[in-house]
């Protein structure tokens, strides 16, 4: 192990000049695979197995950790992008061009192809599209065949929840700035601490602006209102206004959070998500048809997005913590330096996550609160850790080979996954009568029980 540890892995950037093509690193889209894959279970599979969807509001779930694992990943694989940056500028507008494209990647894929299973709609109300939120797909399974089993729907058209672009876009261009116009390091510099010094002003920069807003806004009483056009629950033509009691300052529960407050203020009310997962709450007795009697709490009916404003601030924190594991990747050509470089950086990150928890931050997937960051961004370094030493220190791929697949072409089978394309395609294949098809059978068996 100590001598395949010490062999070098190929410089990504030092490669012969002959090579036409650029190596890619095993390792990083076996990860990448690996997270496309975990979206997946999880947004398929938690409507049958709850305890891997998200956390209804403190704590973690299988589900939490897709969203810092893809932010981490884009970090790691911009080190390598911008290891040499010859002309700032033209990488600038590279960097920009491609957040651009990820933001509005996920705003079309938004308004859906298949909205149904058993209803071909197309469409979003441009008045109540979700700017920052996740990246909505058709539903998998439609209610006709659930018949009173719901899966955690979109507010729009009824779809399920996935990840976001628009949020990986974020983190994006934050990491990819500070790697082209804030990196010092010099030929032969393995100082990650000294070179990437701005890298490290920026994140604590952006944690303490994040920290500054979560516990020092005040957070007056609100009311809102809802319609028989964003709920179920009333008639037609019938609205009802609700007042949430706040009046507080630093409060992190569902109802008074400043984070909400900021996406009402800056997104508008009508652009959030207005079937969050804190409904699973036992506060809010949420039945088993999706709906929240009300007799609930006012804050139960409330619209909140978890890829909110203020949430999108640790996000990309996330991205500049990747940043730097990939800085390992790309500078150093000694297994054993990386991994310890990686054990080292994930081992601290972890420590200082589980003591703010102990000491009050709660661990927030929907807030992304600070030991939140830092206990999903060392999940994430352990993880790449262990598929490093796996795949390119002792070259089992063949036990990844399609994990490796899923990696290379990740953002087709997202695109085709999020428009439904793959799901209606099986769908169309039945014996003897449309009904008896594999998604049919599939609700029949393991869901609708």
């Amino acid at each position: 192990m100590a001598d395949l540890l010490h062999q070098p892995l190929l410089d990504i950037e030092e490669q012969p000049r002959t090579s036409k093509k650029t190596p890619r690193v095993a390792s990083l889209d076996v990860f990448r695979g690996l997270c496309v894959f975990l979206m997946m279970l999880v947004d398929y599979g938690g409507a049958i197995v709850p305890i891997i969807a998200h956390s209804p509001w403190n704590g973690l779930h299988l589900a939490d950790f897709v969203m810092p694992f893809f932010l981490f990943i884009a970090g790691v694989s911009l080190a390598l992008v911008y290891k040499r940056v010859p002309n700032r500028i033209e990488a600038t507008r590279k960097a920009v061009l491609r957040a651009v494209e990820l933001f509005l990647l996920g705003v079309i894929l938004q308004g859906g192809y298949f909205h149904g299973i058993n209803s071909l709609t197309y469409g979003v109300d441009m008045k109540r599209i979700r700017w920052l939120g996740i990246l909505q797909r058709s539903i998998i399974l439609h209610e006709e065949m659930l018949g009173n089993f719901t899966l955690p729907l979109d507010d729009a058209r009824n779809t399920p929840r996935c990840h976001s672009s628009q949020r990986i876009s974020v983190g994006y261009i934050f990491a990819a700035l500070c790697e082209i116009w804030l990196s010092c390091r010099s030929r032969g510099d393995v100082s990650f601490l000294k070179s990437y010094y701005w890298h490290w002003g920026a994140a604590f920069s952006l944690s303490a602006i994040y920290l500054g807003l979560l516990y020092g806004l005040y957070v007056p009483d609100w009311q809102f209102e809802m319609s028989n056009a964003t709920s179920s629950v009333f008639p037609a033509n019938h609205s009802y206004v609700y007042m949430v009691k706040c009046s507080v300052r630093g409060d992190l529960g569902p109802a008074c959070n400043s984070a909400g407050m900021i996406d009402r203020h800056v997104l508008g009310i009508d652009h959030l998500y207005t079937k969050p997962v804190y409904r699973n709450l036992k506060e809010c007795n949420m039945s088993t048809n999706g709906q929240v009697p009300e007799s609930a709490p006012s804050w139960c009916h409330a619209p909140f997005d978890p890829e909110g404003v203020l949430s999108s601030i640790t996000a990309a924190v996330t991205c500049i913590i990747g940043l730097q594991y990939g800085h390992s990747l790309a500078h150093l050509q000694d297994h054993k330096q990386r991994m310890q470089n990686w054990i080292l950086f994930s081992l601290s990150l972890l420590l200082v996550g589980l003591l703010l928890a102990v000491v009050g931050d709660p661990v927030n997937k929907s807030l992304y609160t600070f030991g939140y960051m830092l206990i999903t961004c060392a999940s994430a370094g352990f993880t790449y850790s262990a598929i490093y030493l796996l795949v390119d220190v002792y070259g089992y791929r063949c036990l990844t080979f399609a994990l490796e697949w899923m990696g290379k072409h990740s953002l087709s089978i997202f695109v085709l996954i999020t428009s439904n394309l793959v799901v209606i395609a099986i769908q169309g294949f039945y014996w003897t009568a449309p009904e008896n098809n594999l998604i049919h059978w599939i609700v029949t068996r393991f869901v609708h029980r």
